[in-house]
């Protein structure tokens, strides 16, 4: 019989090893793994009535795990979205333990055949062009507190990044010279260069004059670095005052990616290429930048059947057509 293999030991090996010193992946990322096990351990330990220290791997069993995913809907109100992205945590623990444990084999086996959940397609909400001109018009630019929110929404517009990226953007990531743009650290470290337009520029230019290019380049009244929820929480501002201009506001959920989907839309709809607004967004596949193109052919498809002459024949459906299904039975 194998002895009981402390869990502490590998959450420990599998988070500096792995996820810091082989993966070097994003702080985002790490955090994310930590809060995943943060959660894990207590809800396993209640389970086994075993003092968190004393876990061992064969506490976590699938059946437990299961149960973890389940409480994470139920209990804590996750999306779907959010237990897939923690269930991916625990496959790559079991998975790294496995590397360093042969005997672990099949109890990893066990754990990652815990399958995904399919997740309902979320609809890219974003905003018409009157909506997110209200929304740049909302603060005041009369003030110094206005004239950096607008730079700020204007940032987030014209680059389409996430909270995290702006929140992180130091005055030496701009370039406002003869080729403006501005250097975004995405998700996986991986860096992109977004270009500027000239309104964009002529904001932030007096906005960062004299300042350390250390600095970040939007700091809040307290001149500190915005954290990525001041940013949420500035936008839901300004977007509710917005909706006195713009009714149709209302019933949008106005967020920081609800920016990042207006700036893809806009761009498509400008005749910007599907690739070059994934290198604008930082999308490591295409299929994610997809779904923009696909909002647009649902647009265009509206715009076609309102264009339709009245009175047109419809043509008929195929199942009305016996030669068709003659002919695929031939096949």
């Amino acid at each position: 019989m194998l002895e009981r293999e402390p869990a502490g030991r590998w959450i420990r090996r599998f988070l500096l090893e792995h996820v810091i010193a082989e993966r070097n992946l994003s702080r985002n990322t790490q955090k994310s793994y930590r809060d995943t096990l943060t959660l894990l351990l207590p809800f396993v330990a209640r389970k086994a009535d075993r003092a968190i220290d004393r876990l061992a791997l064969e506490d976590f069993t699938p059946e437990t795990i299961r149960g973890f995913l389940n409480s994470l809907e139920q209990d804590r109100g996750s999306s779907v979205a959010t237990r897939n992205q923690r269930l991916a945590t625990v496959h790559a623990w079991a998975r790294f333990v496995a590397e360093h444990l042969p005997e672990q084999v099949v109890w990893s086996s066990q754990v990652r055949a815990i399958p995904f959940k399919k997740a309902p397609r979320s609809v890219v909400d974003y905003l018409e062009k009157p909506e997110m001109d209200a929304l740049l018009d909302a603060p005041d630019r009369g003030t110094p507190q206005g004239r950096r929110d607008y730079a700020l929404l204007l940032t987030l517009y014209n680059s389409g990044s996430r909270a995290s990226e702006i929140a992180q953007a130091t005055i030496g990531d701009l370039d406002l010279g003869r080729c403006p743009s501005i250097r975004i650290q995405g998700k996986g470290n991986k860096t992109r260069l977004c270009p500027l337009w000239r309104k964009t520029i002529d904001v932030l230019t007096p906005l960062v004059a004299g300042r350390d290019s250390a600095e970040p380049v939007f700091l809040n009244r307290s001149r500190r670095p915005f954290t990525r929820f001041g940013i949420l929480v500035l936008v839901k501002r300004y977007a509710a005052r917005a909706v006195r201009q713009v009714p149709s506001l209302a019933r949008k959920k106005v967020g920081v990616h609800t920016i990042r989907h207006t700036t893809a839309v806009h761009l498509l709809r400008a005749g910007v290429d599907i690739n070059t607004i994934r290198a604008w967004l930082g999308h490591v596949s295409l299929n994610t930048t997809n779904i923009y193109a696909e909002v647009d052919l649902e647009l265009k498809a509206k715009a076609l059947a309102h264009c339709e002459p009245a009175g047109a024949k419809p043509p008929k459906r195929w199942r009305e057509e016996p030669g068709v299904l003659a002919f695929l039975r031939t096949l």
